[in-house]
């Protein structure tokens, strides 16, 4: 991998807009996925072309994001959420406390939704007995956003889950 095109690509986004609160904060409400989710999307959609349709999905897309890691994390460290855009591309930026177990759910998360043949893997998971899969939501942005997914290491007992959607069509 060449780190100074990974670089010169992260260069390409601009930051529009960050939060950084304690995980046991977050993790203490559930309404707060949705809470957050509503105001991220509303602070980002108003130069959109339809910038209520470009709220509703921006604000669906994140809440799942948010309440996936409500889920799954560690209890203590610092959750990170940042949004960055170039273009008609958005990327979500969650830094996640996370111990081996939960740092190794993500990883297979992400490497099961760039293998291939995600809508499949999402039908699967909606109609099989039982409860749902942890990573639902994911896959769920992959089929229905076109969400591309990575993931990287981060500072201390933590990792980067990094989504980038592109929620708008760009005219020609």
């Amino acid at each position: 991998m060449d780190l100074r095109a990974v670089q010169r690509e992260a260069d390409d986004y601009a930051l529009l807009l960050e939060f950084d609160m304690d995980m046991g904060g977050f993790a203490s409400n559930w309404a707060y996925c949705d809470r957050l989710s509503t105001y991220f999307a509303r602070m980002i959609s108003h130069n959109r072309s339809d910038s209520l349709l470009y709220s509703n999905l921006f604000s669906s897309a994140l809440n799942e994001l948010l309440e996936t890691v409500y889920r799954l994390h560690t209890p203590a460290g610092s959750f990170v959420c940042a949004v960055s855009r170039s273009g008609p591309s958005d990327r979500i930026v969650l830094t996640i406390p996370a111990d081996a177990e939960t740092a190794g759910f993500y990883r297979q998360a992400v490497d099961i939704l760039n293998e291939g043949d995600v809508a499949a893997r999402y039908h699967s998971a909606l109609f099989t007995e039982g409860p749902l899969q942890p990573n639902i939501g994911l896959l769920e942005l992959a089929v229905d956003y076109a969400a591309r997914f990575s993931i990287e290491p981060a500072d201390g007992n933590a990792i980067r889950l990094i989504a980038e959607l592109t929620l708008e069509a760009t005219v020609a």
